[in-house]
């Protein structure tokens, strides 16, 4: 079984994903964040070094997901091959940070990688504000994203509204501005009785 987080920068996809791992005890995969070649050097420069992350993630995602398929475990990823292709990849060119060619390629690449992959069980999407993640942002202190521009973040939040208007799986949606799963147990009940109701259901849909 195949669970997934998705959200923008800051939204709390990490530890969203922690928390369920804990409570189900699933298989955590998280996003290559700390040990990331590029990320430091991305933030200081987007222009530069735009293709060479996002191809950076998508390889990452792309064998974490040949791994999941042939996997016995019930796993949950932070974040998806999805939102690299469909939401940071096409905002970086949107915004002329990443060339036509390289934009070409990148999403020449993915199209071949995306016929050998399956939508997760379940797709919980957290939505939130700007105040909310550029708050978020500042909480957690990473030197590389205090210099994140205001309209790269905007950018993202347009993409993932419009990504999960069309959503075709199985969906749980989070207000990740109201819904505070990290302090309030009641509100990771709400969650959480979400999945249940998924997994263990009447009448399942797998």
């Amino acid at each position: 079984m195949h669970i997934a987080i998705a959200g923008n920068i800051g939204c709390g996809k990490t530890t969203l994903t922690k928390m369920l791992a804990n409570r189900y005890k699933w298989t955590p995969r998280f996003e290559p964040v700390d040990n990331n070649p590029y990320l430091e050097d991305y933030y200081a420069d987007m222009n530069r070094w735009s293709f060479n992350l996002q191809i950076y993630f998508l390889a990452k995602r792309f064998k974490e997901v040949v791994e999941i398929s042939k996997s016995e475990d019930a796993i949950i990823q932070d974040r998806t091959i999805f939102e690299d292709a469909r939401i940071f990849a096409p905002n970086l060119h949107d915004m002329g940070l990443m060339s036509d060619r390289d934009f070409k390629n990148y999403s020449d690449l993915f199209d071949t990688m995306i016929s050998l992959v399956k939508l997760p069980d379940i797709m919980i999407y957290i939505r939130s504000s700007i105040p909310n993640l550029v708050q978020q942002i500042q909480k957690r202190g990473r030197d590389y994203e205090q210099s994140m521009r205001m309209d790269y973040l905007k950018g993202l939040n347009e993409r993932y509204e419009a990504w999960i208007k069309d959503y075709k799986g199985h969906l749980i949606i989070v207000d990740g501005d109201n819904c505070k799963f990290q302090q309030n147990p009641e509100d990771f009940k709400k969650i959480t009785d979400q999945i249940d109701a998924r997994l263990f259901g009447l009448f399942p849909e797998w």
